[in-house]
Formats: structure tokens, C-alpha cells, sequence
């Protein structure tokens, strides 16, 4: 047998066993999700529109399920639906490495879903999610994807849960979360209806260079840090008393560099916080905590 015999054959196995897993998410199929177990939906947190959302088999039948757990800077998202009739898939158990060939997975509404092949091009890749997380760990492959497929799987050759597909880099490649245990960790969590939340300061900031720049411009000494250019009315840093024109230059104790660096600090060291910042030339301490909201920049 020849080595496209293989791959044909490959495609096919991974299309009966794996296939019947995948579901379309909303009215209009604008993305892609797979049955994990019963009852259970996984996609990605960037495919919803609200709490509830239409979810369509491979059978053809559309039906409402409702958010039970979402991840936003995670881009992950669990929906509480009726899945019966599809077989949930199973994960995998192996570790991807660049040359494996892997199978993409995604709806097409109603009917088969649409299997595309290719190899792993790189890991531990990063981009920026719906929210501008930085998203790390990441495998980037070259099955191609057509648009709708995120939140679809990404699978060996045995038709089990490698990774989900999430974000497409330029032509002919996309990048895919991988299924290991800090992911199932998350995925249990969001099954259980843990959503996860990250603090938030309500600010909008300007990157250290551009804060260097605009103190020179008004004669103050040049400092390290992110400079404040908006405070929400009534956010934590409002009711803290931080004002447009500040320079954040540590939270809790740790300095900051740049916005991933805040963010990183916000979610592991949540509310309240101790920020030191600078106005005019004064350093001061502010005490900055609230409730946690999933969105903004900080």
C-alpha cells in the first residue's frame, strides 16, 4: 500500500471515530466544538454570544444549550447540552512533537464534519486571546481550517483529543491548545461550572516607552513603568484614588515591564493588591482592590 493509501485510509478512520464528536456552535455555525463526555460541550469562550447558544449535530439537530463554565483569557468555554447521540471523544494520551501528523477536525452545520491532515509545525507557541491574554504552550500544525473551525479538535491518528484549535496564523497555519493536564485541570473546572474571572484595576495604560517619552517631554526624571491614560469611573482604581498620568512601577512588590507583566501579576496574585506608583516625581503606595470582572485591559 502507498503512502497516500495510508493517508487516506488515515483520513477515513479519524472522520468515522472522531467525526460524530464534532458539533457546530451558533444559529449560523460560526464555530466549531466537541462532545467530552455527556451532557458536555467544549469550544472556544470567543464562539459565544451570551449564556445560551444553538448547537448543531452532526445528525442534523439544532438545539439550545446554556454556558456552564467559561475561561475568557483562556479562550475556553463549556456548554451544558443534550448530546445524545454523539459519542464523546476521547483524549489522548500523547505528547505532540514537531513532525507528527495530525488531523483537524470541524463542522460543517448539519452533516460530516470536515477532516483536513497535517504535521506539527512548532511548539510552545504564544498569541494574544480574545481579551489580549497571552496565551503560551501552544502547538502550531498545517492542517488547514476553513473559517468556523475553531473550537474544533485536533487529533492523532487514533481520533482521540490532541488539542483545540483556536487561532489561525496567516495562510495554511493554526495554532491549537494542547490537551495536557493543566488543560484538563481547566476543562474539569468549567465542567463543574467554576468560570473563571480575572481581576481588574479599570485602567487603560501606555507602554513604558511611551510613558519615558511623554516624562522627558515634561522635564520629569525618566522611570520604568506603565503610565495610566484612563481610569474608569467607579472601577477599584478609581475608588483607590489612581489618576490619569500615574506610573504604575510595582505590583505586589514585583516590577512591571509591560502589560503582560501586570496581567500575569493581577491573576496570581488577585484583589486586593498593593501597587506602588509615581505622580509627578512622588512615590506612593496604594491599596487597590474589588470585585473581579472578566473583562477589560487591566
Amino acid at each position: 500500500m502507498s503512502i497516500l493509501d495510508d493517508l487516506s485510509s488515515a483520513i477515513r478512520s479519524v472522520h468515522d471515530s472522531a467525526g460524530p464528536a464534532v458539533v457546530g456552535i451558533g444559529r449560523h455555525v460560526r464555530g466549531s466544538g466537541v462532545v467530552i463526555a455527556a451532557g458536555r460541550v467544549l469550544t472556544n469562550a470567543h464562539n459565544l454570544r451570551g449564556d445560551e447558544v444553538t448547537v448543531t449535530f452532526r445528525d442534523g439537530r439544532s438545539t439550545r444549550g446554556s454556558v456552564l463554565g467559561v475561561d475568557p483569557d483562556g479562550d475556553l468555554a463549556i456548554i451544558d447540552v443534550d448530546t445524545t447521540g454523539a459519542t464523546p471523544l476521547a483524549w489522548s494520551d500523547a505528547e505532540a512533537s514537531i513532525g507528527d501528523v495530525v488531523f483537524g477536525l470541524a463542522s460543517t452545520g448539519a452533516g460530516a464534519a470536515r477532516v483536513t491532515a497535517g504535521t506539527v509545525s512548532a511548539i510552545e507557541q504564544t498569541f494574544r486571546g480574545p481579551g489580549g491574554s497571552r496565551i503560551g504552550g501552544s502547538l502550531e500544525h498545517t492542517a488547514p481550517l476553513a473559517s468556523g473551525s475553531s473550537g474544533g479538535p485536533l487529533v492523532d491518528g487514533s481520533g482521540r483529543l490532541l488539542a483545540l484549535n483556536t487561532n489561525r496564523i496567516g495562510e495554511g497555519f493554526y495554532l491549537a491548545r494542547p490537551a495536557d493536564a493543566a488543560f484538563r485541570d481547566r476543562v474539569d473546572a468549567l465542567s463543574r461550572g467554576e468560570s473563571v474571572s480575572r481581576p481588574r484595576l479599570g485602567i487603560a495604560i501606555a507602554p513604558s516607552a511611551v510613558a519615558q517619552r511623554l516624562r522627558r517631554s515634561v522635564g520629569l526624571t525618566e522611570r520604568e513603568g506603565l503610565l495610566v491614560r484612563g481610569v474608569e469611573d467607579g472601577s477599584p482604581a478609581d475608588r483607590a484614588g489612581i489618576r490619569e498620568g500615574d506610573l504604575l512601577i510595582e505590583a505586589a512588590g514585583k516590577p512591571l515591564a509591560d502589560a503582560d507583566s501586570l496581567a500575569a501579576i493581577l491573576a496570581g496574585a488577585g484583589m486586593p493588591i498593593e501597587l506602588k506608583i509615581v505622580r509627578g516625581d512622588e512615590e506612593r503606595a496604594v491599596s487597590v482592590g474589588g470585585a473581579t470582572d472578566a473583562s477589560g485591559e487591566a
